[in-house]
């Protein structure tokens, strides 16, 4: 076996630099892809662009069978209906979720209008606090599960669980 050539062993070598993650010349994306056209409203912080679910960025809503869920989602289908929404991509969450900025035609963020109507709340964890101000003045008590997750108290979710299944008949606002 003959030994490789100069010009084969930088083409081996340039093979194996592509090939290898190196941290420290790695660098996230400048540019941001975005996604825009009607949406399809999942609950109060996630909605579907082009068959794409997206979580809202920053906030926090309450799920569908939590006090408020359902009036949160319809909230965000009255802001969202006939308009072509503008979803600019900025992360994965931790269970792989798509996380975006949207935008509404006339520039509101939607993140910042469910916010100031009192149907979600700031997650300074993930916005730095950016929608904090917005917030209605009982928006963490209303929304008291989303505000429990928030500080890592989830018995507080494990027992108004266990409540509703014991009271099939409500006594929260939906």
């Amino acid at each position: 076996m003959t030994p490789p050539t100069p010009r084969q062993q930088r083409a081996r070598a340039t093979d194996a630099q592509k090939s290898r993650f190196d941290e420290r010349s790695s660098r996230h994306l400048t540019q941001s892809r975005v996604v825009s056209g009607p949406a399809w409203v999942v609950d109060g912080d996630t909605v579907k662009i082009r068959r794409q679910q997206i979580r809202l960025f920053g906030i926090d809503a309450p799920e569908l069978n939590h006090p408020y869920g359902k009036k949160a989602k319809w909230e965000l289908h009255r802001l969202c209906k006939g308009q072509a929404i503008r979803a600019e991509i900025t992360d994965k969450d931790d269970y792989g979720r798509v996380v975006a900025r949207c935008y509404l035609p006339d520039g509101r963020d939607l993140s910042a209008e469910m916010v100031k109507l009192g149907m979600a709340i700031d997650w300074p964890k993930f916005s730095s606090g950016k929608y904090k101000d917005l917030e209605t003045p009982d928006a963490r008590k209303k929304l008291f599960l989303a505000d429990a997750r928030q500080n890592g108290r989830m018995h507080v979710w494990k027992e108004f669980e266990e409540t509703q299944q014991k009271t099939p008949a409500t006594q929260y606002p939906t």
